[in-house]
């Protein structure tokens, strides 16, 4: 039998099927990772927004870390919503001995504005979570927040992706430029330098759960054995042809199309 590579996403939900735990799993499905799931939160959301979130208890969200790894091969992994501090230190103490690339999409707040992690919360994320990732994705407002500096350039956020790896102490940062205007611009500091990673902005509404699928890709191709460089570049084409061939759903921002490239060439 082949080699399967298994990826697995620690996150919140959406029933609508276009962020969190669904579209890490279709995300991984697509990229041809065995994916795997431990929910966190079950979040009443849609296209509009968040409408109640209920957070699962944190035995619970042990026995659903300690089910994966009693059983299953972890490749790699990806976190995206965590809400409590609580919460975080039972995920973290769990990373920390799984030894896998591990892809932190520091989610906060939903597109339309929700928060999805306590306030007090982030200051445990930024100190015991970030320090653990092999590679973190945040968008502008999120590295923002965990820095305490303004990004108003594209020399700002290269200099933000080479003080998260710095000063925060993960393994590399991927700056997602998504805020700005003209061309999609997104940078890599790996540890040693920036790498730069572009695209056409595609013009749309339509870019609902676009960073979690962004960062399983990203998640999916480390399971697969690529290395980081390479692992971004693949995602950031996907995630591109998923916002090019994005679905008008929903009277909100419409979800990211997961399978966009199943029959072009993904592995380009």
């Amino acid at each position: 039998m082949k080699n399967v590579s298994c990826a697995l996403t620690i996150a919140g939900t959406d029933p609508s099927g276009g962020a969190g735990i669904q579209a890490d799993l279709k995300t991984f499905q697509e990229l041809k990772s065995y994916g795997m799931s431990v929910i966190t939160s079950v979040v009443a959301q849609n296209t509009t927004g968040v409408k109640g979130v209920h957070h699962l208890p944190v035995d619970m969200l042990h026995e659903q870390l300690e089910a994966i790894s009693s059983d299953m091969p972890v490749h790699a992994l990806k976190t995206g919503m965590i809400a409590t501090e609580e919460m975080m230190g039972i995920v973290a103490e769990w990373i920390a001995k799984m030894n896998v690339s591990y892809v932190m999409d520091p989610v906060m707040v939903t597109q339309s504005g929700d928060p999805l992690i306590e306030k007090d919360a982030r200051l445990y994320l930024k100190h015991h979570l970030v320090p653990l990732a092999s590679v973190l994705t945040p968008n502008i407002p999120e590295a923002e927040d965990l820095l305490g500096d303004k990004i108003e350039t594209k020399e700002d956020m290269k200099q933000a992706a080479a003080s998260i790896v710095e000063k925060l102490g993960c393994g590399a940062a991927l700056m997602k430029g998504g805020h700005f205007q003209g061309e999609a611009v997104d940078y890599l500091f790996d540890g040693d330098r920036i790498h730069t990673f572009q695209s056409e902005r595609i013009k749309t509404k339509n870019t609902h759960g676009t960073g979690c699928t962004y960062s399983a890709a990203i998640t999916a191709y480390l399971s697969q054995g690529f290395p980081i460089v390479k692992a971004v570049e693949m995602a950031k084409y996907y995630v591109t042809e998923a916002v090019r061939h994005s679905f008008d759903l929903g009277h909100g921002s419409g979800p990211t199309n997961h399978f966009a490239v199943r029959e072009g060439v993904v592995n380009r």
